[in-house]
């Protein structure tokens, strides 16, 4: 698609010219100047997944204690810590912003002058936001963030021992209760890799003062619960990145192919119009043929931030390379892996354009089945910058190899 904007643009730029030269041989010099109204286009970059990516599976398990219509007389003190188990399932829709489906039970002791205990299982769909990526930036191989979340669901008790009652005077007594719940509390993620997080978090949890059984005194009852575990990144996590600006380098390079292509054109008509007038054409003499060095070819494959993954964006235009060079059998490439200076030290960053040149390699040697033979890598690093944004410098750029 890209190629073929770029060749319809200079097809266009060119044909601007042409009737002047049908018309009137002694004007074919003369080329007006086309005035393009370009609307600016914010230069942010925007981030996006697949239906299937960046879902994950939450296994935990940790402590909680109920806080509640407690008055510890004659109570057994370390029975108000519980064992406690967490599952949880979600999706990070973008880098700052995720839910997740989470469910947490176990068994709760309290005494309330007599000694209590019931089972109870509670679910939320908890909101979460991702505080590193929003004010430090999206990237997705940093190994610690603090991730705050709240949420709604409901909990369910059962199994009192004894039964509880509603203040009031009443009789009646109950085994079993359920109340709404308002959630809230931090997580801190560790990334172990792409597919493994380990989490730690602290949640507490509202509801309503009958869940325990007994309705007096505060008017709600809390869990307090600390969950350790780890996350199962389904499919791995990452998202895929692009900006309405990245292609202002190839545009500014195609300006300048247009503007070389006018300047020839007029030479050319210039030289016409000097040959038309001299006829019969004069012994010609026979010039020594002139060298022209080979250019650089027109393509490069750009990656994200820290990365050397190629985007099934950018293999097009690997597969042009891979296509030009079966049609040019005795062209050699070489491929060239640029970091930009913004990030990174000079050390790691030359490091990095060794892996992106090596992942443009192996793709062409391997996909496309060109010979190694004809491929060479080098790695400027960020030593070298083509690109006078820094941004753009992450980035893999093709050479006719002498």
């Amino acid at each position: 698609m890209k190629t073929k904007a770029m060749t319809a643009l200079a097809a266009l730029a060119l044909s601007a010219g042409m009737p002047a030269m049908a018309q009137d041989p002694d004007a074919v010099a003369v080329v007006e100047e086309t005035v393009v109204a370009v609307e600016e286009v914010p230069c942010d970059t925007h981030y996006y997944s697949q239906a299937n990516e960046n879902w994950f599976i939450q296994l935990g398990a940790g402590v909680n204690s109920l806080f509640g219509e407690n008055s510890p007389v004659n109570g057994d003190e370390h029975h108000k810590l519980t064992a406690a188990y967490n599952f949880g399932f979600g999706k990070w829709f973008t880098p700052y912003m995720g839910w997740r489906l989470n469910f947490q039970g176990g068994t709760l002791h309290w005494n309330n002058n007599v000694y209590h205990k019931m089972n109870h299982v509670s679910g939320q769909l908890d909101f979460m936001w991702d505080m590193f990526n929003s004010f430090g930036g999206v990237n997705s191989e940093r190994v610690f963030s603090i991730v705050p979340f709240v949420g709604l669901g409901a909990a369910y008790a059962w199994d009192m021992q004894p039964a509880g009652y509603i203040a009031g005077g009443t009789t009646h007594r109950k085994s079993t209760t359920w109340a709404p719940v308002v959630a809230g509390g931090l997580q801190l993620r560790f990334r172990l890799c792409r597919y493994v997080d380990f989490f730690a978090e602290g949640r507490v949890q509202a509801m309503g003062d009958v869940f325990n059984g007994t309705a007096y005194g505060v008017p709600a009852d809390l869990t307090i619960s600390a969950i350790g575990g780890f996350s199962f990144n389904i499919g791995g996590a990452g998202f895929h990145s692009y900006n309405p600006c990245d292609y202002t380098g190839y545009i500014a390079n195609l300006n300048n192919q247009v503007n070389d292509l006018r300047a020839a054109l007029a030479t050319t008509g210039a030289a016409l119009a000097a040959a038309e007038a001299q006829l019969p054409c004069p012994e010609v003499e026979v010039a020594e043929a002139t060298v022209v060095e080979p250019a650089p070819l027109m393509a490069s494959v750009r990656f994200s931030l820290n990365s050397a993954r190629i985007t099934p964006m950018e293999k097009v235009n690997i597969y042009n390379i891979a296509e030009w060079m079966k049609a040019n059998p005795d062209q050699n490439v070489a491929i060239v892996g640029y970091a930009d200076a913004d990030t990174g030290t000079s050390e790691y960053n030359k490091r990095l354009s060794e892996r992106r040149a090596k992942a443009v390699y192996d793709m062409l040697t391997g996909e496309y089945g060109i010979p190694a033979a004809r491929l060479t890598t080098a790695a400027e690093g960020s030593s070298v910058q083509p690109y006078d944004e820094n941004n753009w410098n992450r980035i893999v750029l093709f050479n006719v190899a002498q």
